[in-house]
């Protein structure tokens, strides 16, 4: 750790022979570094969250991943919601969120509640409803996410399991 730390712009090595040609792409010939303060929040949202892109298409041209933070704040629960195509990796930073999704697998659904403390990871598949949740009254809870597409998609639905033909109308 006594390394210094890299200043903007650093990161680019124009000696590199058998690189790829990428001159119609600038973005994709040199590493990026993203700092902490300089996080994108204007990205997809939910209710009772505030999400910050670090790696997207927008911000280091990425193609294929999308990786930045959520806050949940103290006694919230995000509104339910999706990631459509992506898969989804979390990494719990601090805090103790609680990840809940419906599972149907059985002869009832029932409500499962995944609880994580920091160091935990939590996958969750394409498409499947969910929602994040920080019972803590005093701190809020921040996790790393990953996802497999380079924006950050959401679809938020108004419960964590699909409505019937009798609940829509």
């Amino acid at each position: 750790m006594s390394e210094p730390l890299t200043t903007p712009g650093e990161g680019f090595h124009p000696h590199l022979h058998e690189a790829p040609d990428h001159s119609g792409t600038p973005l994709r010939s040199r590493l990026h570094h993203v700092r902490a303060g300089a996080l994108d929040g204007d990205t997809a949202q939910s209710g009772g969250m505030r999400r910050f892109a670090a790696v997207s298409g927008r911000t280091v041209g990425s193609e294929k991943l999308w990786m930045g933070q959520t806050h949940v704040a103290p006694s919230t629960a995000s509104s339910d919601h999706h990631h459509g195509e992506s898969e989804t990796a979390i990494y719990v930073v601090s805090g103790h969120p609680e990840f809940v999704f419906l599972d149907d697998s059985g002869e009832e659904p029932q409500e499962v509640r995944l609880r994580t403390s920091p160091g935990d990871y939590i996958f969750v598949p394409p498409f499947v409803p969910h929602r994040e949740e920080n019972p803590d009254p005093d701190d809020e809870a921040v996790v790393v996410i990953a996802r497999s597409t380079q924006e950050a998609i959401v679809v938020n639905l108004p419960r964590l399991y699909a409505l019937s033909a009798a609940d829509e109308a």
